[in-house]
């Protein structure tokens, strides 16, 4: 399946039915008078997050979605039925922008979240309502009200709780594909990974997160280069971030300095982000070249640099638990802010009005 993170589309919604003319005439009936009923309301248009995708793939070949209209108005005061709403299923993490893609009008952050993108038209009057005692046969009626319309720009931000990060050939994939049972394109090139991949890590039973591998970064990734920066967004809802750097290259600082510098370029809160610094392919160094480059990298980033090597499985565990202790961290903490809100909400003494 082809990895498509951004999409435009159009959505309106259905007109209104129009309201019916319409006269008793019935044998046997005493009074006649007027019976038209109303019209029916347009379509709406809802946007759901559903389980199941990944990609908004489907919009690359579908842009327009239009509601259907109400039915008009029948008489015998039958009110016309209402048209049916279009629902665009997107995967969890989508954002909802304006056409100038400036404003976002939403973000699908949850399963089963649903907004409304688009109202539909109310139905019009019939001239059953129009009839008093100095006009008993009106012959007014008011038609169905306009359906709305815009285009907007889906952009889907991947949800993950650490993200992978690196030079190009860094071994993120490989880690990846170690960690968890996701399957990447692994190859002796750079730019191998084209989109982002999503594994699970399972540690044990209730210590399971989510990792996404970015296609890997250069330098002038902001400006354009290589692939660009824009697959950077699919991190930004991450707990923390692993950065892998290849310990085989002569200048592993200057390799952590170029994404550092990419990431301070991009902004959006990922270089506040907590970062894992760990240095790749240790099984292709010898234990002096290993300190070496350790101890440089310390001095640079002034932070622990964890060893491991992905193809042998040295350090691999170790490098999950602590991505994992992040991870548990921003669980607690989040649920600690919804409990606080929850409390807010009740006030002091705990009462709701029912």
């Amino acid at each position: 399946m082809k990895f498509l993170d951004q999409a435009k589309v159009y959505v309106r919604s259905g007109n209104g039915g129009g309201g019916c003319v319409s006269f008793r005439r019935e044998a046997y009936v005493e009074y006649g008078g007027p019976d038209g009923g109303d019209g029916g309301k347009g379509g709406d248009v809802w946007i759901e997050a559903v389980e199941g995708l990944n990609t908004l793939i489907d919009y690359r070949y579908k842009q327009h979605f239009k509601a259907d209209t109400g039915m008009h108005g029948m008489g015998r005061n039958r009110t016309g039925a209402s048209g049916e709403d279009v629902v665009l299923q997107v995967p969890a993490g989508t954002q909802i922008l304006d056409e100038d893609k400036e404003e976002v009008l939403a973000d699908l952050t949850d399963i089963g979240q649903r907004v409304l993108l688009a109202r539909g038209g109310d139905g019009g009057k019939g001239n059953s309502h129009f009839k008093t005692s100095t006009n008993q046969a009106p012959r007014k009626t008011i038609p169905g009200w306009p359906g709305e319309e815009r285009w907007i720009w889906l952009r889907l931000k991947l949800i993950a709780d650490v993200g992978l990060v690196g030079l190009p050939n860094a071994g993120k994939s490989t880690f990846l594909s170690v960690v968890s049972k996701a399957n990447p394109k692994i190859a002796a090139y750079p730019f191998t990974t084209l989109y982002p991949n999503l594994g699970v890590v399972d540690l044990g039973p209730g210590s399971r997160f989510i990792v996404a591998d970015i296609p890997g970064l250069i330098e002038g990734a902001h400006e354009g280069a290589g692939i660009g920066d824009r697959f950077l967004g699919h991190i930004e809802r991450c707990a923390s971030l692993i950065h892998l750097i290849d310990g085989t290259q002569d200048d592993v600082v200057g390799a952590y300095r170029t994404v550092r510098g990419e990431l301070e370029a991009y902004g959006d809160g990922l270089p506040d982000k907590h970062e894992i610094l760990a240095l790749n392919k240790t099984d292709a160094m010898d234990a002096g070249m290993v300190a070496e480059k350790t101890a440089a990298l310390e001095a640079e980033s002034g932070k622990t640099v964890m060893t491991l090597s992905g193809v042998a499985g040295n350090g691999v565990k170790e490098l999950c638990g602590s991505a994992w202790e992040v991870v548990l961290e921003t669980r607690r903490a989040e649920k600690a802010a919804i409990e606080t809100a929850l409390a807010a909400e009740k006030g002091e003494d705990g009462w709701t009005p029912s």
